[in-house]
């Protein structure tokens, strides 16, 4: 199989670690600016410069946000059922009318995490009454040795903003418990961050199995947090994603503890790549919900506080 990864910053540079790792992977070429200095990766300045699309199986869009919309409709318009996965949020605005002839997929890799999975597991067959879920961490110490300011995160025109970087939680928050067909939500910067892109979005929801979903995200917490409490009908179910650690309190009384399988930092990425790859597609988030996560996207307005 022959790759081409476009983008080569922090998370170009991870698909290409974990498909370099695969023996079914044969070459990985890569669209970068950067000077690599490395001889033996074939790089290219920009696509236009790649001769020969098809010779391609896999492409992985992993550039800044704005760009993922007119590279993919370029690989599309040369390219036929080839497979394609591009990084998450999909687009920075929804593209109705985008078509394409590829397989296409959205890395919202979050849904192979080996506690995300457990709780998928957990709930299955549970009445659910009310979910409650946070994730945070302070933009300045996400990325070490870089700048947050010079981050495309800090910066709404590059499609930044804690909405689009932390799209994670609505996509498995859907997945799981049902689209949102009503809600509520403030999105908007309230820290001293140096950035012109939102820091906080929270919202209460209902989704179309009748959940009330209350979600946060943020570029503001000081201790990294991705947490979920469940309430059913007859258990509340806490789980802590970082730790791997999940506590169901049944409402007899009894308390369970369960320890996820802790995996390395590339587990759930690899696991997504290894489902598109052999083509076991029922975890993997489609282009199709990828877009729906960006019409819930769409419909948030970034409002400065007043």
């Amino acid at each position: 199989m022959k790759v081409l990864i476009i983008g080569y910053g922090s998370i170009g540079k991870r698909h290409f670690e974990i498909l370099n790792s695969l023996d079914c992977v044969d070459s990985i070429d890569i669209v970068t600016k950067q000077d690599l200095h490395d001889k033996n990766l074939s790089t290219f300045n920009n696509l236009e410069l790649i001769e020969t699309l098809n010779k391609y199986d896999y492409f992985i869009i992993a550039s800044e946000t704005t760009k993922h919309y007119e590279q993919l409709k370029y690989i599309c318009n040369i390219v036929r059922e080839k497979k394609i996965l591009v990084e998450k949020p999909l687009f920075d605005k929804n593209k109705n009318d985008f078509t394409c002839n590829n397989k296409l997929f959205t890395a919202y890799n979050l849904r192979f995490h080996p506690t995300i999975d457990k709780i998928k597991q957990l709930v299955a067959n549970e009445e659910i009454y009310f979910v409650n879920t946070i994730c945070g961490q302070y933009l300045p110490s996400w990325r070490p040795g870089q700048d947050y300011r010079k981050s495309y995160s800090a910066d709404i025109k590059k499609g930044g903003g804690v909405l689009r970087d932390l799209s994670h939680e609505l996509d498995y928050l859907t997945w799981m418990f049902g689209n949102f067909k009503k809600m509520n939500s403030i999105n908007t910067k309230i820290s001293d961050l140096d950035i012109n892109s939102d820091d906080i979005f929270t919202a209460i929801a209902v989704t179309d199995k009748n959940i009330i979903i209350n979600v946060t995200v943020d570029y503001i917490s000081k201790a990294p947090l991705r947490e979920l409490i469940i309430h059913t009908k007859n258990s509340t179910i806490i789980a802590n994603v970082i730790k791997n650690k999940i506590s169901i309190h049944h409402k007899n009384g009894d308390t369970k503890i369960i320890t996820a399988k802790e995996e390395d930092r590339n587990y759930s990425y690899t696991k997504m790549h290894e489902s598109i790859i052999n083509n076991d597609l029922e975890v993997v988030c489609s282009f199709n919900e990828g877009k729906k996560l960006l019409s819930i996207i769409d419909g948030v307005e970034f409002k400065e506080l007043v």
